[in-house]
């Protein structure tokens, strides 16, 4: 193109064509004229963000920026599409009969959801997941079916990509009993391998979500009353449905440039070459109804890019469209899943680095150059935390062991180096490391969120925003001014702050929080964090009201999931103290229910393979026999360890058991940062172990012995000695300060020691706050401990007289006490575990909700 355009017509009103006219009228001359024609009748949306929809977000919160329209030169023409172009007049006409004329016209229709080509798939019941209008008809019909039926609904998605699991979850949250349909042998099967599929399915299955797959729909069966009413598949199967959604995927809508005699790629798009021109050098596409290189992708990254692709040379520029980027993330249900660069190694002699843990439900894998020196690519699955770190990585060397960025969280730091400039930190708006550091050293930005507004890094999927604010802290060190200690993107607060922020105002829902204090509708790093500081300000408890949509993923159900999807069941013992008839209780439970039984590090008794709608069901009857909840599952206080101490042994010098009792029913449910552990050993030998603990006590002939922050993990640290010859009543308030202490300042997930370590004036420091009162709050940590102690209530007595609360330990929405048919098991030392894949496809496994009988 030659010339400057004045002249620019839009046809569609998308992301994509949102960001074309905001990247155009950052840099355009005032003469500049530009007319936006987009078939919804509203502006423009973010179609990323749609599944907020069904969490609360309004119309008013999807919209994209609305000061882009509010320029004087743009003219947005919502409802009336485009419908026709004439090529020699430089016209375009729409529906309405309007005509404009162009000197550059912009084709940013986007694409169409695509539905399975058999019978009945129009019937009513039936959606795409497509549009806001798609969303909101969809939860329209689901709240008018499930009252005419009155029963809760099954559903089926068809389509176990992206944007399918994404409808599924949708689903779920409307209390829809969902099934993923997929015809390929895994979930997202274009992002991930067999194991990374098979580990994401195993994980959302363990959530309630049914995922069928290798299976083709031949057609769908209405009722009586004409609504679909199930899926037939091509095996002759069935599957009840009251509601379907298809998302198989989408097509591009190119019918105009059809008409206009525009070149398209055989496989449907109109072809673009790297500056996004078409056939016609007047006439540019981007985003999904561009193909290039033969491809059309339905990503919003790709079509950002060329979005600044086309302004760029519209204005005059040299710029060129870089390729696809497939970078793809998802948090589903409480599970992380990301897929980047070449994640199928499907580069010659491409070597991959694992790290598989059943267990936690965690798959991570790198694609590594056959030097094992430059990363191509890698899939995360139940643990994304590494992608924005890695992401921006590919195609450079790593410079570190690949191993140190798979390593879970707590068991090492990923290496700190710097990211090249050429390194793309934000796939969906192509920004680089270089770009940030430009904006922090010439344009002033001091955060992440300026960042964000500066240069949109972060602003449409939000997965870079960890990476974005690492690089800024990075070059504002450099620069030796202050760093940014904000929380998440959502507060610019720390966890400090933010608590006591809460504690002056006395907020005590997540929404007021939010509204009074930071922005957005929050994510999994605020969520949990606020979760815990109002535990601890409020006490309300985890399942009440909008707290219950706050808890990390155990705490949901007030247990710890395993790899097979099943729940352990672990009751308080204080200081591993435990009556006959409790240890009869416990027996006749774990032998009625068939439940693995292990003794714990920490001294009591773990129950593993509840199903989930077992869990009230075991906690009644161990509630009955005087047990509680062993916050096994929080962050919160977990165990306080002794030996028999004085009580029975001959070098006992104190009551070990004693203290170890009184303390863990003082601090039992105190939720925290991070989990706490405690120690009591009535002698020097040390059995307890006590040393190891976030508090270890120590028995001398002179009192009680304190130390304070040690911790186990991957870099243990032993407990240093705070204290020497207390008494009980001045040990008790001492361990009341520093726990209070460090629950008001730790940063998130920032265990003892750690937190002891950045302390100002560290060990020396900690003693003047607990026992000098050098900051004039010890009387404000005596009185929140005490209040902790008066209003403790044992989590599972509470849900089980709650109806309400006992209505989430569902296997299947509308079958509450099925089995889950996918759980099985192997006899190992006179008990049960659950069996590998090899044990499943021979067969020798015993099938949960059955007789237990060995199947051959």
């Amino acid at each position: 193109m030659d010339r400057t355009a004045t002249e620019i017509v839009v046809v569609g009103a998308g992301m994509v064509a949102h960001r074309f006219v905001e990247s155009l009228l950052s840099r355009a001359q005032p003469e500049l004229r530009v007319t936006v024609f987009g078939e919804e009748g509203r502006a423009p949306y973010d179609r990323v963000g749609l599944s907020g929809f069904f969490s609360g977000a309004s119309d008013d919160d999807l919209r994209l920026d609305p000061s882009v329209f509010d320029d004087d030169r743009v003219q947005l023409h919502s409802g009336d599409p485009v419908v026709r172009i004439d090529r020699a007049a430089r016209t375009v006409a729409t529906s309405s009969g309007r005509i404009a004329r162009y000197d550059s016209l912009i084709l940013a229709t986007g694409s169409y959801a695509a539905r399975v080509p058999v019978d009945g798939a129009e019937l009513p019941g039936c959606f795409v997941y497509r549009t806001l209008d798609d969303v909101k008809a969809l939860k329209q019909y689901v709240e008018d079916r499930g009252r005419t039926l009155g029963r809760p609904l099954r559903g089926a998605v068809v389509g176990g990509g992206l944007l399918g699991l994404e409808a599924a979850g949708a689903l779920q949250g409307m209390d829809v009993d969902a099934t993923v349909v997929q015809y390929s042998d895994r979930l997202m099967s274009q992002q991930l391998d067999a194991a990374g599929g098979g580990m994401l399915r195993r994980l959302l299955e363990s959530r309630g979500l049914s995922v069928r797959t290798e299976s083709r729909t031949a057609r769908l069966d209405a009722d009586e009353h004409g609504a679909v009413a199930g899926l037939v598949f091509d095996d002759g199967g069935i599957h009840a449905a009251d509601v379907v959604v298809f998302a198989v995927g989408v097509r591009p809508r190119d019918e105009l440039a059809h008409d206009a005699g525009l070149v398209l790629d055989p496989r449907g798009g109109v072809r673009i070459d790297a500056s996004c021109t078409t056939s016609d050098p007047d006439i540019l596409a981007i985003g999904e109804v561009a193909s290039h290189d033969g491809r059309c992708v339905g990503l919003v990254a790709p079509g950002y890019a060329m979005a600044e692709v086309a302004a760029t040379r519209l204005l005059g520029g040299e710029a060129a469209f870089p390729g696809y980027d497939d970078s793809s993330k998802l948090k589903l249900s409480g599970v992380d899943v990301a897929s980047f660069g070449d994640a199928m190694a499907t580069a010659p002699d491409a070597l991959e680095v694992v790290y598989a843990d059943a267990i936690a439900g965690v798959y991570k894998k790198l694609v590594l150059s056959d030097d094992a020196q430059t990363l191509l690519g890698g899939i995360l699955v139940g643990d994304a935390s590494a992608y924005g770190a890695l992401r921006p990585l590919v195609g450079a060397r790593l410079g570190a062991d690949p191993a140190a960025y798979l390593l879970p969280e707590g068991a090492g730091e990923m290496p700190e180096g710097q990211l090249p400039d050429a390194a793309v930190v934000c796939s969906c708006s192509n920004v680089s490391a270089g770009r940030i550091r430009q904006a922090v050293h010439e344009e002033g930005c001091a955060d992440a969120a300026s960042v964000k507004a500066c240069t949109k890094a972060g602003a449409t999927c939000g997965s870079c925003v960890l990476m974005v604010k690492k690089v800024v802290d990075q070059e504002l060190a450099g620069l030796g001014r202050a760093v940014s200690n904000a929380l998440c993107e959502h507060f610019d607060m720390s966890r400090r702050q933010l608590f006591d922020a809460v504690q002056v105002t006395g907020l005590s829902t997540f929404s007021a929080i939010v509204e009074r204090f930071g922005r957005g509708r929050g994510c999994d790093i605020c969520k949990p964090v606020i979760a815990s500081i109002l535990s601890v300000l409020v006490g309300a408890h985890v399942l009440e009201g909008e707290s219950a949509t706050l808890q990390d993923t155990n705490d949901h159900v007030m247990a710890n999931m395993q790899k097979d999807g099943t729940y352990s069941v672990v009751p308080r013992m204080p200081g591993g103290e435990v009556t006959p008839d409790g240890l009869l209780a416990i027996g006749a439970i774990a032998k009625d229910f068939g439940l693995y039984t292990k003794i714990t590090g920490g001294q009591r008794i773990d129950m593993f393979g509840a199903r989930l709608e077992q869990l009230p069901l075991i906690w009644g009857r161990l509630v009955e026999a005087g047990f509680e909840s062993g916050h096994a599952y929080g962050k919160s206080l977990r165990t306080v360890k002794s030996c028999v101490g004085s009580t029975w042994c001959r070098y006992g010098l104190l009551d070990s058991v004693g203290m170890a009792v009184q303390l863990e029913l003082r601090y039992r449910g105190l939720r925290a940062p991070h989990k706490l552990k405690l120690g009591v050993s009535g002698c020097a030998r040390e059995c307890a172990e006590a040393r190891g603990k976030d508090v270890g006590v120590i028995a001398t002939e002179t009192g009680w012995n304190m130390y304070v922050g040690g911790n186990g993990g991957f870099s243990p640290k032993h407990a240093r000695l705070l204290a020497s010859g207390l008494d009980d009543a001045g040990l008790i308030r001492a361990i009341d300060r520093f726990f209070m202490y460090y629950i008001r300042t730790a940063d998130r997930l920032q265990r003892t020691a750690p937190w002891l370590d950045d302390l100002e004036g560290g060990l020396d420091g900690l003693r003047e706050v607990v026992f000098e009162d050098s900051l004039g709050i010890c009387a404000d940590l005596d009185a929140a401990m005490a209040q902790h102690v008066d209003r403790y209530e044992d989590e599972w007595a509470a849900t089980l007289r709650d109806p309400e609360k006992l209505a989430r330990f569902h296997s299947f929405i509308n079958a509450a006490d099925t089995p889950d048919p996918s759980l099985a098991y192997v006899a190992e030392r006179g008990q049960i575990r659950p069996a590998t894949s090899e044990e499943r496809r021979e067969g020798h496994v015993l099938i949960a909700g059955t007789t237990l009988e060995v199947r051959r």
